[in-house]
């Protein structure tokens, strides 16, 4: 009698254990299929920008960056300019995230002797929930070469040496090699010389396009181009192409490009471009 004890218990206590077993297994599989596993896909680009063009990468929290971008002249001067390398415009950038998924950026360029500061947030990243990197970018642009001596029918104002830039970047990575991005833009400029924009167009629309593909693990092709809706048929200006390759070397991105745009700050090489092609480069070094 005492033995038939001890087996009813034994089978009670492995059935309540199977039981139990059985109830967790079940949870689990609930459990999977009210919350998915989000699995992100890898960045659709290794560098902050394009070429000019901002990418949807965003810096690592507490990574600083140092970023120099130089745009020599343009080829067409042939010799005399030495293809354009005797005369050169020059780009300082200091870049830091405080916190993840955003980062701020000042800069000085020699172009109109500018200075800008800028913020770039991430929205959301590219999964299997969700198709595209979303990211917001956003810089505001000082021109100080402005001289009240180049105009005498109104008083330069400070004002007036500001631009300012708002996009939204949103891009995906198609296969191992191949990404896009598009990048709707507004820019607005306080001031315009008609002279050269034809019309007063402040507030301005452009859509980007830019591209990336990898030739190998550390090479890749890049090209983009800017079409700005809101440019004048009368204006001197251009919308802006760059196509160039990225070399990355360890800590370092190497940027070689020609492009026809000689700023490369969004309010310059979106609404000023010359459309003279130049050579140029951006060197991208992260600490």
């Amino acid at each position: 009698m005492h033995y038939n004890k001890i087996i009813i218990l034994f089978l009670f206590l492995n059935l309540n254990t199977t039981f139990i077993n059985a109830q967790n297994d079940l949870l689990e599989e609930l459990d999977k299929e009210v919350k998915p596993t989000i699995q992100f896909q890898s960045p659709a680009f290794k560098a902050l920008k394009i070429g000019n063009l901002q990418s949807t990468k965003i810096a690592e929290k507490g990574d600083i960056y140092l970023i120099v971008s130089h745009r020599f002249g343009p080829l067409k001067d042939g010799f005399d300019t030495f293809l354009g390398l005797d005369n050169a415009n020059t780009k300082i950038e200091l870049l830091y995230s405080f916190w993840k998924g955003i980062q701020f950026s000042i800069s000085r360029e020699s172009f109109r002797k500018t200075f800008a500061f800028a913020a770039k947030t991430l929205i959301t990243k590219q999964s299997n929930k969700f198709p595209l990197n979303l990211v917001g970018y956003a810089t505001i642009n000082r021109d100080t070469e402005l001289d009240q001596n180049r105009f005498t029918n109104f008083t330069l104002k400070d004002a007036d040496r500001y631009s300012y830039s708002l996009q939204l970047l949103a891009s995906r990575r198609f296969s191992k090699s191949f990404s896009f991005e598009l990048a709707p833009t507004l820019i607005r400029e306080n001031l315009q010389i008609l002279e050269e924009t034809g019309t007063a167009n402040h507030n301005q629309f452009a859509l980007g396009f830019g591209g990336r593909y990898k030739l190998s693990k550390r090479v890749s092709l890049n090209a983009e181009y800017v079409h700005n809706f809101s440019r004048d048929e009368n204006s001197i200006y251009y919308n802006p192409y760059t196509f160039g390759i990225d070399i990355e070397t360890g800590g370092h991105v190497f940027q070689l490009l020609f492009s026809n745009a000689q700023s490369s700050n969004e309010p310059g090489f979106i609404s000023n471009a010359s459309g003279d092609i130049a050579f140029g480069f951006n060197i991208v070094r992260v600490f």
